[in-house]
Formats: structure tokens, C-alpha cells, sequence
């Protein structure tokens, strides 16, 4: 909450916030078997950020977007991702394990494709808005 401070006979503004968050890019290529649903590698990633795909707002440890494209037989798979520096690695290990089917999913969720390649990717400028959203929420 913001509150007024005199400094030498000015006041300005000082707001008090919690940690910081940052916005980071995780790029992935994944090999789906033929009648997979595109929209499952999403998913798995929620359910490793956030326990469960369908959560209330927000995103307790990362809000997120997941963004998937067709290419041949792969699916390219971007997740831009705010979270506190600090938090960073834990984040990009639970996305990773997502990915590669190594996460605890609900019963019945399985991984119709393999992880071909994982990696931290870099933040375009088209999605600076986005990631600025979702460092605010």
C-alpha cells in the first residue's frame, strides 16, 4: 500500500511491495504420437506449476502461458513463465519434468509424446506485454 514520505519538503511516493517477479521463457520440442492432443503438454505444466490444470487464479508458484505449434511431427512448446529469481530453477525443473512425463499427474493424465529437447529460451519483444502481465499477478 502506498504511503507519503517528506524528504526535505517534498513528499513522493513509496510503495512497499512483496518479491519481484521476473518473466522467463522454456522452449520445448516434443514428438507426439499421431492422435495426441495438442493442448496436453499445456496441461501437464500447469498441473506440475499449479497441482491441478483447472485452478482458480492466481498461479501460486509461476502464472504462465503455454503457447504450441505443429512442425511435421513435432510440437514446438513455449512457456513464458514470472516468477522470483530465487524460484527460477525449481520452475524450469518442474516444466522439464512435465515435458518428459516424469511428474506426478492425476490419475488417467498420460504423455502421449516424447521430450526431444528442453531448453531456457529467450524473451521476444511481442511478448514483453504478456510477460509484464504476468509478473503483476
Amino acid at each position: 500500500m502506498p504511503h507519503r514520505c517528506a524528504t526535505d519538503g517534498w513528499a513522493e511516493d513509496v510503495h512497499h511491495t512483496g518479491p519481484v517477479r521476473q518473466a522467463f521463457v522454456h522452449d520445448a520440442v516434443l514428438v507426439m504420437e499421431p492422435e495426441a492432443d495438442e493442448g496436453a503438454p499445456g496441461a501437464s505444466v500447469t498441473v506440475a506449476l499449479c497441482g491441478h490444470w483447472d485452478h482458480e487464479p492466481p498461479c501460486p508458484l509461476a502464472p504462465h502461458h503455454v503457447r504450441t505449434e505443429q512442425v511435421g511431427d513435432q510440437l514446438h512448446v513455449r512457456v513464458l513463465f514470472a516468477t522470483e529469481p530465487e524460484a527460477e530453477t525449481e520452475v524450469r525443473r518442474r516444466i522439464e519434468r512435465a515435458l518428459s512425463g516424469q511428474w506426478q499427474f492425476p490419475i488417467g493424465f498420460t504423455t502421449p509424446w516424447h521430450l526431444r529437447h528442453s531448453q531456457p529460451g529467450e524473451l521476444s519483444p511481442l511478448e514483453r506485454r504478456h510477460a509484464e502481465r504476468l509478473s503483476r499477478a
